[in-house]
């Protein structure tokens, strides 16, 4: 028994706590942040103030996690982001590939609360900042569940909390809104009409029941569904993130009036439901039932801090290379109208670059203050640029980027503006390759220090047998391939039929920029005449100027099919000239209107397990798959394979790095193809594998003949090895014992 005697006043506690980095936001990108610092040697507190981590991605809001692959819906191959987003979503892969959303609740917090050095502070609101000129001090918070008062002193603060609360408390620089046209020649900039602000959305879950299930809806439910514009495209089957475009919010103060659009969105959800249930359309509802509605929206746009430099349009659309390119996006540019569901234009307006682009440092940090990091969507950005890079796989890279720049920033003594310069960034940038941080257009130096290095044996595609399937040619489709520099693609063994003679035109398409998947030029084409069931040669006079992948493209061709193999390649892929609904309105990216976009062609691969390879024979074999290929620091399939992977009858597959002379070692970073081009959207969508088939999951590492690690059930395509102590070795062996079911592929081995 515990008494208290009445006093004149009482104080809640407060706790005074130290770090190196204060990260303020506990979604993905200000996770991604806490952990890369803390595996930099960082002390780091993590303040949330929700009970979970994920932010939008969270078991709260619901949303699925997407990046650079758009859904698998652009031309942006092999451009799943790596690092620790990778790892979070690979995790989360093998943990709950049904994409239950508390489960990757789960799988947030089990990172966070498993991380040396990471203090995390869930349930705690940041309020107050303090700070010495242009330098934070300081920063206060309150935990309402604790009646805790947290004072965080810190040498540099990461704003990761999505409205900017850190940068708008220490008062730097910031807008709201659409920039005007002319401020930076953006032809996408909204105007009044479509609205300067992206609104909330609210999620919900249905099920089917066993009887019917009556439903009454509330007082402040939407009365007239015909309020909504759309309400045509009402049906019982969407679901969750379907209804993305139940928005909301846009011409409002997205802060400060967030708890008005909540109950405007809780008035057009339950308003919805009620003309599902009730209004006799849709009969099938009978026995439905709502069975989750989200308690918070889901905010897509708030303040945007200012940098040394602002994304903007061009920066996406050119695909510009900046000297201090940390890491990219890839999602279309994505606006939405300000009025949301009572908005008469449609629910998004999307154009997509024609490959991936890559984001400045610059962006990364305030411009007003000197210890200051962003991350997330509040990041330097006009709003027709941050349309791209808010997603929240693009959100988690810049987490992870931050977070080793304050350990650089630390240990070089410098702000993040002097690490930007460009006698400084290249630390940066190969710190993150060394951690399985693809950039593109970029590469890590010599990542094995000077090794040389020997296989078992090297793949050489020469025969791909059938498997008594074929893939009917009603859509183009197109076999990715990779030429080098002056050489010829070898002649090609198709097998093709038809029921009656007809020809068949086989294209040999290229993309202009290096690194990029959409066939801007036609380098040749054959015609072979497709009768009964034949082999059928396929050769093209032409020669490749440099490094790159081709598109073999085979016409629609109604009555005409290929022979199919059950054999699947990494860094080789079927796609076809196709549409994803989700991410786009045509097979062909067209602009109607001025938007300063381009029009070409969407070339998808398919998903799990429905993607296809053709039957072939290559002679001469193509060579795409060299040992070498681990020692040119480039972390995936771009312009080559830049992969070793073993003969397909190589029953004991290993590899060799060695030194003349003994290498101190004290990490080891492998970097193994998970198929970076298969979207693992987090949550809702579920997946067919939980290891895509690549994935390396039980290999030796050796050291000599000393055994440094034997690792099963890996799902990772970034493996780690950290030794307490530095080790001289003259060579590095790995071993791969078992993958998931395909061929393996290794980009790197890291060593330092």
């Amino acid at each position: 028994m515990k008494i208290f005697p009445q006093t004149d006043a009482r104080a809640f506690p407060t706790q005074h706590l130290h770090a190196d980095l204060l990260v303020a936001g506990g979604g993905l990108a200000g996770l991604c942040a806490a952990l890369a610092a803390a595996r930099d040697g960082l002390q780091v507190v993590l303040i949330q103030d929700r009970p979970v981590l994920g932010g939008n991605a969270s078991s709260e809001v619901r949303l699925w996690a997407n990046g650079a692959t758009s859904h698998m819906g652009n031309n942006n191959r092999w451009a799943r982001e790596g690092g620790i987003m990778g790892e979070i979503m690979e995790e989360n892969l093998w943990r709950n590939k049904e994409g239950n959303p508390v489960m990757f609740d789960l799988v947030l917090l089990d990172l966070a609360k498993s991380q040396p050095g990471l203090t995390l502070l869930l349930n705690t609101a940041v309020f107050e900042v303090e700070k010495t000129g242009q330098t934070i001090t300081q920063v206060t918070a309150f935990n309402p569940i604790n009646e805790t008062f947290y004072t965080v002193s810190a040498e540099q603060f990461c704003d990761a909390t999505g409205d900017g609360v850190l940068g708008y408390l220490a008062g730097a620089e910031y807008r709201e809104g659409a920039e005007e046209a002319e401020e930076l020649g953006e032809k996408m900039a909204p105007g009044d009409n479509f609205g300067h602000k992206l609104g909330h959305s609210i999620y919900f879950y249905t099920k089917q029941t066993a009887g019917p299930v009556n439903f009454v809806p509330p007082s402040f439910a939407l009365k007239n569904i015909t309020d909504i514009p759309r309400y045509k495209r009402l049906t019982s089957t969407l679901n969750g993130c379907d209804l993305w475009w139940l928005e909301w919010g846009g011409r409002l103060d997205t802060v400060h009036e967030s708890e008005e659009i909540k109950w405007e969105l809780w008035k057009i959800v339950w308003g919805v439901w009620d003309h599902i249930k009730n209004s006799g359309e849709f009969p099938e509802a009978a026995n439905m039932t709502i069975e989750w509605v989200g308690a918070i929206p889901g905010k897509r746009e708030s303040r945007r801090f200012l940098g040394d430099h602002l994304l903007c349009q061009q920066d996406i659309v050119e695909q510009r290379d900046h000297y201090d390119a940390v890491a990219y996006g890839g999602w279309s540019i994505d606006l939405h109208p300000a009025d949301g569901v009572y908005s008469t234009h449609d629910g998004c307006r999307q154009f997509h670059s024609k490959g991936t682009y890559t984001i400045p440092f610059r962006s990364l940090y305030s411009r007003s203050l000197d210890n200051l990091l962003l991350t997330g969507r509040l990041i330097s950005a006009s709003h027709v640029a941050f349309g791209s890079a808010r997603v929240m796989c693009t959100c988690g890279l810049l987490g992870e980027v931050v977070g080793r720049a304050a350990a650089l920033c630390k240990t070089q003594n410098l702000t993040p503006h002097d690490l930007a310069q460009r006698e400084h960034v290249g630390t940066l940038q190969q710190q993150l390759q060394a951690n399985g941080c693809y950039i593109p257009r970029h590469w890590l130096s010599d990542p094995a220090q000077g090794a040389t290095v020997s296989a078992s044996s090297e793949y050489q595609l020469t025969t791909l047998a059938t498997n008594g399937n074929w893939q009917p040619l009603a859509e183009r489709m197109a076999l990715l391939l990779p030429v080098q520099a002056g050489l010829n693609l070898p002649e090609i063994t198709l097998r093709l039929r038809a029921k009656k003679p007809q020809p068949l035109t086989i294209s040999l398409l290229g993309s202009a920029r290096a690194g990029n998947f959409t066939p801007d030029y036609r380098y040749d084409e054959c015609v072979v005449q497709v009768s009964g069931e034949a082999d059928h040669i396929v050769s093209f006079s032409w020669q490749s100027e440099r490094d790159q992948y081709v598109f073999i493209a085979f016409d629609a061709q109604d009555g005409v099919d290929i022979a199919l193999t059950d054999t699947h390649l990494p860094g080789v892929m079927t796609v076809f000239n196709s549409l994803n609904a989700r991410v786009a309105k045509h097979t062909r990216q067209v602009a109607d209107g001025d938007y300063g976009v381009d029009e070409f062609d969407f070339w998808l691969p398919r998903r799990h397990p429905n993607q296809v390879m053709p039957a072939l024979r290559c002679d001469p074999p193509l060579n795409a798959w060299s040992a070498q290929n681990v020692l040119n620091g480039r972390l995936r399939p771009e312009q080559q394979t830049n992969a070793w992977t073993p003969a397909a009858d190589d029953d004991k597959p290993e590899i060799v790095w060695r030194w003349a002379a003994p290498q101190a070692i004290h990490q080891l970073t492998l970097v193994q193809d998970n198929d970076f081009d298969n979207a693992m959207e987090s949550v809702q969508m579920g997946h067919y594998f939980a290891v895509t088939p690549h994935c390396i999951t039980h290999y030796r590492l050796w050291a000599d003949e000393q055994l440094l690690a034997e690792v099963c059930d890996n799902h990772h395509s970034v493996c780690q090895h950290r030794l307490d102590t530095a080790l001289m070795a003259h060579s590095i062996r790995l071993e791969i014992l078992a993958t998931a079911g395909a061929l393996p592929a290794i980009y790197s081995l890291n060593i330092s």
